[in-house]
């Protein structure tokens, strides 16, 4: 929308009536009808410099966190933490809110004794300690990490509440490390023979994943540092692969060991898990890159639209093909549809923030949000994702999400066709 027309829009019904109750609550005890003047915190000192030596948010977001989804796995120790999507702005996912994943727990890895070796198709193995990859030439760039199951539990029916459940198996960070393409030239990988290159992790389930040389070589990053400091624990302290657009469990954590082969390694995590069942009954394996996909964080499910009126219309939506061209918006189940505005910066393989001015007037609503990327694959509905993946699949599920808004401002989860 021009930004002349998107002033008229608001300047109709600008008094923000339409504000959201996103259900975070307040921790603390300060009353929203506290009037203007001279309130309590502004008449005596307040905490010292240093107060916290490492800064924690404030106590009146409390309840901005990860949450696990209660019975999605036996063990905590095998679980998912989904990131908070529908508290969060910007394209940058706060390292302590970015969604958590893992197969045996967290390793207390310590980095003074942590070691990297590159074998295989080489000419020279090579074995790293920590101070030696930080010495290399660094890059940093920002791209999402999606889990493979992500949004797995909408296959067959409208499953969960909202949006952290839905979708936040995705976060989007700064990462810095070293190409991986920098080691495999120093080792002297064997170029007429290296296909694939094994990534295992040092945590219990030595988790290990196939990545094709041809990734390896483009922008895959050995990193150590995200959001501009060092990963955290949960996140592959001290080192972590990063395998831009590609489902998570690829950018394997607490990497400790990359193997050169001419043939992928068909691991426990390649024919078990992360696959695709197929209508037939066949396991598809190697679905690598995550599809174009785009969620509205805002309404969205568990939120009520507290009045009527004007309302911003948000989301984010991403591509492991390249960068977010385009995204639609629909107010009406797709029936009709109206290019959203995007957010700058628009990176490959980075989440995208879109936005949509919408008046409300207190009618039944089906809000839905389509991306386009630039290969120009469309994002697809769920029911023509069904006719070629069936209900029984676990991963790759990016179809078109539908919101419900009730008459009462209600917003829920549903599915349409």
């Amino acid at each position: 929308m021009p930004a002349a027309s998107r002033r008229r829009f608001l300047s109709q019904g600008v008094a923000l009536s339409g504000a959201i109750a996103t259900g975070r609550g307040i921790a603390g005890d300060a009353k929203s009808d506290t009037p203007p003047g001279e309130p309590a915190w502004s008449r005596s000192l307040g905490a010292p410099i240093l107060a916290s030596p490492y800064g924690v948010p404030s106590r009146y977001e409390a309840n901005t966190v990860r949450r696990q989804s209660p019975g999605l796995t036996r063990t905590p120790h095998s679980s998912v933490a989904f990131t908070p999507l529908a508290s969060l702005f910007g394209i940058i996912t706060p390292s302590g809110l970015h969604f958590e994943r893992h197969h045996a727990g967290v390793p207390d890895v310590d980095p003074r004794a942590h070691r990297l070796i590159v074998h295989g198709l080489v000419r020279e193995p090579r074995i790293y300690t920590m101070d030696d990859l930080v010495r290399f030439p660094s890059v940093s760039r920002i791209h999402f990490i999606e889990c493979g199951a992500n949004s797995g539990m909408e296959w067959a029916n409208a499953a969960v509440p909202g949006v952290q459940y839905s979708h936040g198996m995705l976060g989007c960070s700064e990462w810095t490390g070293v190409p991986l393409a920098v080691l495999l030239e120093e080792a002297g990988f064997d170029r007429k023979r290296a296909r694939y290159v094994l990534a295992e992790g040092a945590d219990g389930a030595s988790l290990t994943r196939t990545i094709p040389i041809e990734f390896a070589l483009d922008d895959v990053i050995v990193a150590y540092a995200q959001n501009g400091e060092m990963l955290r624990p949960e996140q592959g302290y001290p080192v972590r692969l990063i395998v831009p657009g590609v489902q998570g469990v690829s950018s394997v954590k607490w990497l400790r060991r990359l193997e050169v082969g001419d043939a992928p390694w068909n691991t426990r995590e390649e024919s078990l898990h992360y696959v695709d069942l197929m209508p037939n009954g066949v396991h598809r394996q190697y679905t690598w890159i995550q599809e174009a996909k785009s969620v509205i964080t805002s309404p969205s499910g568990g939120q009520t639209i507290a009045a009527r009126g004007y309302q911003e219309i948000r989301g984010l939506a991403w591509s492991g093909r390249g960068r977010v061209k385009r995204v639609d918006v629909s107010t009406d189940g797709g029936r009709n549809w109206r290019t959203a505005t995007l957010q700058e910066p628009i990176l490959p393989k980075a989440l995208a923030r879109f936005r949509c001015d919408w008046r409300w007037q207190g009618e039944p609503a089906f809000l839905q949000s389509r991306v386009i990327d630039e290969t120009g694959y469309v994002q697809p509905s769920i029911a023509a994702l069904r006719e070629v993946r069936g209900k029984r699949s676990i991963y790759h599920n990016n179809a078109i999400q539908t919101w419900r808004v009730a008459a009462s401002g209600e917003v829920s989860n549903v599915q349409l066709g």
